[in-house]
């Protein structure tokens, strides 16, 4: 028997997914994560997760791995110091910008810091003009010496960016070469390597990104790596990328940049396969963790992939499902502000010394700890009783902020989960109502630690239907792992005006496209059969700031092809804009192709129905203050590995499992469907 294992790497937990390819048997694990060197961690679940089960690291067949040590580097400034050569009077580019104030009203706003200091950014002689004429000749040994400069100067990594290099690359290929023999040890990023796309600043940006976190990612994983092959897994490991697909540990190393949503990218994956064996296509995911919470909205049962974002203030040219996160999770610390209001987060106790309740030397009351307060949580141990924690060092701090707030314990504890629901909300908002989407159309589809305390209220807060807390939802990132594709996409920009006159150089783009995909199946050595291509195109009126990326119908370019894609478009664009500019001209701008490589997945197996009573599973009750009920209320607590398929639970009730705990409000109902899934709507 050959097992499947995804792990999961959080601020707060490591969360180990294994599946048996046979049986279809799926088991969950999960360790507390090891922010000094995240492979300890991994390496501790995958040991421990097996061990469970009496099997050995050799029967693992595949090891997928979702890791958050780009974004981390990244919000922390832990990058390496990083060097810059850019065309004659472009070294401050990267500090210009767009010349835009993220926030206008905000005087004190803080800028994010410059990732590569001026005296490191380098100019060289040589200009390619829009058209791809050459304007001036790169001076080659300009660019020697900026390299001896750089070296000089102990810099780690070199990021290279030319004005229209995405156009014509020779330029940039040769300082490549140059920077090779000139400096062989740096990590060395080109930008129409990593983004052969218009806009300069943020092509500059995603490639000064991908140098300042490359040595980092290649320590990383070189140390997951050794780690691995010392347990005795033999299997080709994979990472996520922000696409929700995977990449070879080789290919990750070179473009980390890609790596920065890696973690919750495969929890929308997750979301995206258990959501149509459910019957719920229109999701809306929420991902609640101990650092942090993230959202994504899938349409017929597809994520918007978006080809550029902002993280953490850095602008990003890379393909990465459309997901927003807020620092709102199950870690996030509680604290009154100098107004003397109740806030919650971002800020997060993390893993150590975490929460109150774990007792490691925290002080500061956090979510969890509101939760285990008010009896949402266990009180006395969390995942499936291997973590004791301590009630009364959690009711101790909450007292310590309602005495400052001048509130009631029970009262703070509440408001606290109010406040966070709140932040959550205006989250899900942002990708839904201020795109053209009402929530109330969508499932609300919970998962990661904390997402099922809350989700109850988050739906009702916006008004959803119901929600849909999966099997683990504790784990359901590293469950993604499984359930996801390998993954690579490619891109160029050709500005062209939809029209006949588009056809021949969209085709050409196009066929320079499916040529390095073609390459990639190769070198990824997948077969013909399982080879899938996806065309899109970005579109935008004359003018336009923004592009909206529009599906290229499969087979040659003709006119009826354009015609789709321009009613595609305006529907799109009535969508997000509110309206249709049927007499401006349309453009295309980039054109995309996204190459697939389909590998064997977890399957899942639907169960029969056992009948309503849910009975078996009861475990007990506990005293639990719902405001909803006036106060305290006893409340059945089941036990969630013991619900049956057709099991009903009226609420209130709560549903345990080691991975996370669900809360069923008064005035709904539970029911599990066929594929173990829990599916709350309002009572009958």
């Amino acid at each position: 028997m050959a097992w499947r294992v995804g792990v999961d790497s959080g601020g707060t937990f490591t969360d180990v997914c294994l599946f048996e390819d046979t049986t279809g048997r799926v088991e969950v694990w999960k360790v507390s994560s090891t922010p000094d060197d995240p492979s300890r961690a991994i390496a501790q679940g995958v040991e421990e997760g097996l061990g469970r089960l009496g099997r050995l690291p050799s029967d693992v067949a595949y090891f997928g791995h979702g890791t958050t040590v780009a974004t981390n580097a990244l919000i922390q400034h832990r990058g390496v110091r990083t060097g810059l050569i850019t065309t004659d009077g472009f070294r401050d580019l990267l500090e210009i910008g767009r010349q835009k104030r993220p926030d206008l009203y905000d005087l004190q706003v803080e800028k994010p810091e410059i990732l590569v200091s001026r005296d490191l950014r380098l100019e060289v002689p040589e200009r390619v003009r829009h058209d791809g004429s050459i304007e001036t000749a790169l001076d080659e040994q300009a660019v020697r010496e900026a390299a001896r400069a750089l070296k000089a100067a102990g810099v780690q990594a070199v990021a290279v960016c030319f004005l229209y290099a995405f156009v014509r690359p020779e330029h940039e290929a040769t300082a490549r070469r140059i920077l090779t023999e000139e400096f062989p040890e740096a990590f060395l990023t080109t930008s129409h390597e990593i983004a052969p796309e218009f806009r300069e600043y943020e092509r500059l940006s995603t490639a000064v990104v991908n140098s300042y976190l490359g040595p980092v990612m290649q320590g990383y994983i070189r140390r997951l790596a050794e780690r691995l092959a010392q347990l005795g897994v033999a299997a080709t490991p994979h990472l996520t990328q922000s696409n929700g697909g995977v990449i070879g540990f080789e290919a990750a190393a070179s473009m980390p940049v890609r790596m920065v949503l890696s973690g919750p990218s495969t929890g929308v994956v997750g979301a995206q396969a258990i959501g149509r064996l459910a019957g719920f296509p229109d999701l809306v995911t929420f991902d609640m963790g101990g650092t942090s919470t993230d959202v994504a909205l899938l349409q017929d049962g597809e994520p918007r992939l978006a080809g550029e974002a902002v993280v953490h203030g850095y602008p990003i040219k890379a393909p990465m499902l459309d997901i927003h996160t807020v620092g709102a999770g199950g870690g996030s610390i509680a604290y009154v502000d100098s107004g003397g209001l109740l806030k919650v987060g971002p800020r997060s106790a993390g893993a150590a010394p975490g929460p109150v309740c774990y007792a490691k030397g925290n002080q500061e009351p956090t979510v969890t700890d509101a939760n285990v307060v008010l009896g949402n949580l266990h009180p006395t141990h969390l995942l499936g009783g291997r973590m004791p924690i301590r009630r009364d060092l959690a009711l101790a701090a909450i007292e310590g902020l309602a005495q400052r707030l001048g509130m009631e314990t029970m009262a703070t504890a509440q408001g606290i989960l109010s406040v966070v629901t709140a932040n959550m909300a205006k989250a899900i908002r942002v990708i839904s109502v201020q795109r053209g989407h009402d929530p109330r159309d969508y499932t609300l589809m919970a998962f990661g630690g904390a997402g099922p305390l809350h989700a109850a209220r988050l739906a009702k807060e916006l008004d959803m239907p119901r929600v849909l807390v999966p099997r683990s939802p504790g784990i359901l990132c590293a469950m993604g792992l499984l359930l996801t594709d390998l993954r690579a996409d490619f891109a160029s920009t050709r500005l062209t005006a939809l029209g006949e006159a588009a056809i021949a150089p969209m085709q050409a783009a196009f066929a320079a496209l499916q040529d390095q995909a073609a390459r990639w199946f190769e070198a990824e050595g997948i077969a013909a059969g399982a080879r899938r291509v996806n065309r899109t195109a970005d579109m935008r009126y004359a003018g336009q700031n923004y592009e909206l990326p529009i599906a290229v119908p499969e087979g040659p370019v003709t006119p009826s092809t354009l015609a789709a894609m321009g009613e595609a478009f305006a529907a799109a664009h009535r969508r997000a804009y509110g309206f249709v500019a049927e007499e401006e001209p349309v453009q295309l701008v980039t054109f995309r192709i996204e190459a697939i490589g389909q590998v064997r997945k977890a399957e899942f197996r639907p169960k029969p129905l056992a009948g309503p009573d849910p009975a078996a599973a009861l475990e007990g009750k506990r005293d639990v203050w719902l405001p909803e009920a006036g106060g305290w209320v006893s409340v059945p607590v089941y036990a969630r590995d013991r619900l049956l398929p057709g099991n009903r639970i009226p609420g209130p009730a709560i549903a345990e499992q080691m991975d996370s705990t669900t809360v069923v409000l008064p005035g709904m109902a539970a029911r599990v469907d066929p594929y173990d899934n829990l599916i709350l709507e309002a009572a009958a």
